[in-house]
């Protein structure tokens, strides 16, 4: 089960799982996933650890948690990208953002990524995949001139060109953001051509 088994509402409540999440980031970010468990967390937490099963019913579900706090900022930053007026700024903005998502902390994104991979059939959907989905086919649409109906197979195919792209900088630790930015740049202004020869 990855769902939290429930849902904090009054103040220290809310506290204690703010507490847990953000011990399970300073853990995965220093020791990785082979030290990540309840006990250390509720360690770091300064909770009991039937405090976080109360909230989490596992290590997955924390890690599933964790994967939606980082999308939550995430939904926002695009959401602004996106809003330039001018079309070439608002893509290099979004790409910036993919970008600064990876290398913010670059071992904890790491970590993330393959665990978004290895729990992606368990994974409940996520509304803010879907939001950033939604934006970014509206964008693409109205600056882009692309059909509505290519609309949300274009902006999946352009977060997949971003986030493979980022990814695989982040696995090889590429540190040169400027050449990773052209690269995506690059690889997204060629794929948005081919609807203009459509």
């Amino acid at each position: 089960m990855l769902k939290p088994r429930k849902i904090p509402s009054q103040g220290r409540a809310v506290h204690t799982v703010d507490a847990i999440l953000q011990a399970a980031v300073e853990l995965l970010g220093r020791r990785g996933y082979d030290d990540y468990n309840t006990n250390e967390i509720a360690i770091r937490a300064g909770a009991s650890i039937g405090s976080v099963y109360q909230y989490f019913p596992s290590k997955d579900a924390i890690t599933v948690a964790l994967i939606e706090r980082e999308s939550d900022a995430l939904v926002a930053e695009v959401e602004a990208a996106l809003g330039m007026p001018d079309r070439g700024d608002a893509l290099c903005s979004f790409i910036d953002v993919a970008i600064n998502n990876q290398f913010r902390r670059p071992k904890l994104a790491r970590l993330l990524d393959f665990e978004q991979t290895r729990l992606a059939a368990l994974l409940p959907v996520s509304s803010n995949a879907a939001a950033i989905t939604s934006r970014l086919a509206a964008f693409l649409r109205d600056a882009y001139d692309i059909e509505p109906s290519a609309c949300a197979d274009a902006a999946a195919d352009v977060m997949a060109m971003a986030r493979v792209l980022t990814d695989g900088a982040g696995n090889r630790e590429q540190v040169n953001q400027g050449l990773l930015r052209r690269q995506i740049e690059g690889a997204i202004a060629g794929y948005l051509q081919s609807f203009s020869s459509i």
